[in-house]
């Protein structure tokens, strides 16, 4: 089977009520980035911080996959199906998808302070002083602005493999996410699912466009890609 790659951002969570990124004003639900998106902003604020997670992943237990999701899960039966995204949640996993690449952590999961390699499923609330059992303080399994992003080499060799790839839900223009159409060299069909077709214009690749938002525009090209099976 071909090679299926998905690169999915905010947009395709949006429709299940997972808010996007950031407003307009740059501001993520009225707080300023750098404060809940950094590591700094977790050293001088650590209980706005893990308050801030908490309620993101609150949210995000009460939400469900929306049919973009489960249309990207579906097509499995015809492809090797690979996602790359750049968002935070689950959707993709309760869909039924099973090879997922999170370039930007999970939410639901802790890892050590002290230790990035310690990593825990985690549901609940993490409070200052939650810790392992080695007594490190718990922070949200989540790649902040100024931190390496583990998994991006192995992101890059998916796509180096890809034979088709599928852009929903983000303008890939946040690095290092922003540098893999690039890489793809191997692929040869292109496509963007948004309802922002003007952010294609950077691209360096011939993309065909479906200016939808997700769910409408993954139940238009599913029959596109069932005929490049």
């Amino acid at each position: 089977m071909k090679n299926l790659v998905f690169l999915t951002g905010a947009g395709i969570s949006a429709e299940s009520g997972i808010k996007t990124f950031r407003d307009a004003d740059g501001l993520w639900e009225g707080h300023d980035i750098m404060e809940v998106a950094s590591f700094d902003g977790f050293e001088k604020n650590p209980a706005l911080v893990l308050d801030f997670y908490n309620q993101r992943r609150k949210q995000l237990l009460e939400v469900q996959p929306n049919k973009a999701h489960e249309i990207i899960a579906d097509l499995q039966q015809h492809f090797n199906v690979t996602i790359i995204t750049q968002n935070v949640d689950d959707l993709h996993e309760r869909a039924g998808s099973e090879n997922i690449i999170h370039l930007h952590g999970e939410l639901l999961k802790a890892r050590s302070v002290v230790n990035e390699d310690l990593i825990y499923d985690w549901k609940t609330d993490i409070l200052e002083g939650t810790t392992n059992d080695k007594n490190h303080q718990l922070r949200p399994h989540i790649v902040w602005f100024g931190e390496a992003v583990p998994e991006i080499e192995n992101a890059v060799k998916i796509i180096e493999k890809a034979d088709i790839i599928v852009i929903v839900g983000t303008s890939l223009q946040v690095y290092p996410a922003a540098g893999l159409i690039d890489c793809a060299d191997k692929a040869k069909h292109f496509f963007y699912v948004d309802l922002n077709p003007a952010e294609t214009s950077y691209f360096r690749k011939k993309i065909k466009v479906i200016p939808k938002k997700a769910s409408e525009g993954m139940m238009e090209l599913k029959e596109l890609l069932k005929e490049l099976s």
